[in-house]
């Protein structure tokens, strides 16, 4: 027998065995409806403990007009002591309601986001086109794009020895909740939010997330029935070859994830909602080759509802980024264009100074 005491080596070798519980093998529609209603509950229960739920408020905090849209800088109350920063982005001129989508960073932190920030963060937003927010809202569509817990002023008060990912990592897990889970409620809270906008129109409101904004975004349109379209970059993979094999922050982690279901299981929750999945064939941390292979097993869920129209990819040769190569049209296909939309530049605009 040879001996080991390489720990990694020893998780690793594990890998291979792993056989989810709860993986979806459904082969007619009833067999997907029971395995649905087991694995949302199942779902529901590893993510954690929510917050206790309380009224909606909302600090309007600041307003920055540009010729095609309106920014506004909102608080909203999340749970008793805590109130999501977000910024909102209303389309000028516009008449009527919109599509909604909220826009969900990544480990950056928001400025990159939202074309702020410093020479490097702005770099960033070049690059890797990390300004899906305002990019949507330019094209007609009203978005909010909140400052995820742990990032920026969510983390000020952090030890500077630590990140603020790492201190919530800690806490909620001592609370008996995760990262993934609060987030998911955050943005819940913004589409109550949402819902009380003249601006939008309340039956078409998605999700697009990047990195870690992916991540979120994956699992809260599996657990929100209240999101129509999810757009997910930089993230879709399997967590075998991605999360489990590669470095990753801490707040990817849920814990028996892999005990009961993986990737696939979980967008299988989203079907047959429009989910589109965007990924770089150059992304390090979440191997296409592997993404191929999740994306081809979820082909099948679609296929089974009879919904495979619904679900659409951009594997686009590039990074760990964002593409809008085929968002506009992917939001025109499953949402319809907003009406009255103001006419916005085929142009990219420059991140912010």
């Amino acid at each position: 027998m040879r001996r080991n005491s390489d720990l990694r080596h020893n998780f690793m070798e594990q890998k291979p065995g792993f056989a989810p519980k709860l993986a979806w093998q459904a082969r007619t529609l009833q067999e997907h409806q029971a395995w649905r209603g087991r694995f949302a509950r199942r779902l529901r229960w590893l993510v954690g403990r929510q917050p206790t739920a309380v009224p909606l408020r909302v600090d309007w905090a600041d307003k920055q007009e540009t010729e095609v849209f309106t920014r506004y800088k909102v608080y909203i109350r999340s749970e008793e002591d805590y109130w999501v920063p977000a910024y909102f982005f209303v389309p000028r001129n516009q008449r009527g309601s919109a599509p909604a989508i909220v826009c969900l960073h990544g480990h950056s932190g928001i400025y990159p986001y939202i074309r702020e920030g410093d020479e490097h963060q702005r770099e960033m937003c070049r690059e890797l086109e990390l300004d899906f927010a305002p990019f949507l809202a330019e094209h007609g569509y009203v978005t909010i794009a909140p400052i995820q817990r742990g990032w920026d002023e969510t983390a000020r008060s952090v030890d500077r020895s630590e990140s603020g990912c790492q201190r919530m990592v800690l806490n909620s897990f001592l609370s008996g909740m995760t990262p993934i889970g609060l987030r998911c409620w955050d943005a819940s809270r913004l589409v109550d939010f949402l819902h009380t906008q003249k601006s939008v129109d309340s039956t078409r409101i998605g999700v697009a997330g990047l990195s870690g904004g992916g991540m979120v975004a994956l699992f809260w349109a599996a657990l929100e029935r209240r999101v129509r379209i999810a757009m997910v970059a930089g993230y879709y993979c399997t967590f075998k070859d991605s999360i489990y094999s590669i470095h990753h922050c801490l707040c990817n982690c849920v814990p028996h994830m892999l005990e009961w279901g993986e990737m696939r299981d979980i967008a299988a929750l989203i079907a047959p909602r429009s989910l589109l999945i965007i990924s770089g064939k150059k992304d390090p941390i979440f191997p296409i080759k592997a993404t191929r292979q999740a994306y081809s097993e979820l082909e099948e869920v679609y296929g089974l509802l009879g919904a495979r129209q619904n679900l659409e990819k951009d594997f686009f040769d590039g990074p760990h980024a964002w593409s809008n190569r085929k968002t506009l049209a992917f939001l025109g296909n499953h949402f319809s264009m907003p009406r009255d939309c103001p006419k916005a530049s085929s142009q990219r605009p420059k991140c912010r100074d």
